[in-house]
């Protein structure tokens, strides 16, 4: 297959993982460049909300309860957290979220509304190790949810999600492994990868999706 370009921002990146991790660097440029392009639109506690309703669901499904969800607010794009907070359970359980979900999403919406909860300019200043820890405090929020925020949210370019299952299996295929490493093993490799983890990771995941491609075809 051609190779993909690499537009001129990237090449720092290429050149970083070419010396670090000459793998990597090839898988990079068999799948082409991933760069994280932040949802500007989306504060911490709107991110977070989402990530509870697509817990334990395909994409389609938490999608049509998000569109229930956010359908129960008119005019809006997305509630506030005040309009969850003064949303009754009854509703929401309508619109399609199970008991545990609507507690995890009333929990994020009350800190939200107390400031405890980060906006974007307030997350843009804290360190990810900081947003983990403050952000797993919540109800139903976990340290791969707060990943996932950091790398997709806010585009922080040094993210591995270790614990996640595509990345460990990417890396299988890519490394040329027998078995799935351990979440110990990837951090202790992906250290070479620092400070673009992150797109290492986007890369780790790629290689699972073209590995499914090629063996479907």
């Amino acid at each position: 297959m051609p190779r993909p370009s690499h537009p001129p921002a990237f090449r720092p990146v290429l050149r970083h993982l070419a010396k670090a991790d000459p793998v990597m660097h090839e898988l990079i440029r068999r799948v082409g460049v991933f760069t994280p392009i932040p949802q500007r639109r989306q504060a911490p506690y709107e991110t977070l909300v989402r990530a509870i309703a697509h817990q334990q669901l395909n994409g389609r499904a938490a999608q049509t309860i998000l569109g229930r969800f956010i359908a129960l607010f008119p005019g809006k794009r997305f509630p506030e957290p005040d309009d969850v907070l003064r949303t009754s359970a009854a509703k929401m359980r309508r619109a399609g979220f199970s008991r545990a979900k609507i507690r995890a999403i009333k929990h994020i919406s009350a800190k939200a509304a107390a400031g405890e909860v980060p906006t974007r300019r307030k997350a843009g200043r804290m360190t990810d190790d900081d947003l983990i820890l403050q952000l797993t405090e919540l109800h139903g929020v976990g340290r791969w949810t707060v990943q996932m925020l950091l790398m997709f949210t806010l585009a922080r370019p040094d993210v591995l999600p270790a614990d996640d299952f595509g990345i460990r299996e990417g890396f299988r295929l890519t490394y040329g492994l027998r078995a799935r490493p351990t979440p110990k093993q990837v951090l202790a490799h992906g250290d070479r990868w620092r400070p673009y983890r992150s797109i290492a990771s986007w890369h780790l995941w790629r290689a699972v999706e073209l590995h499914r491609d090629q063996r479907s075809r």
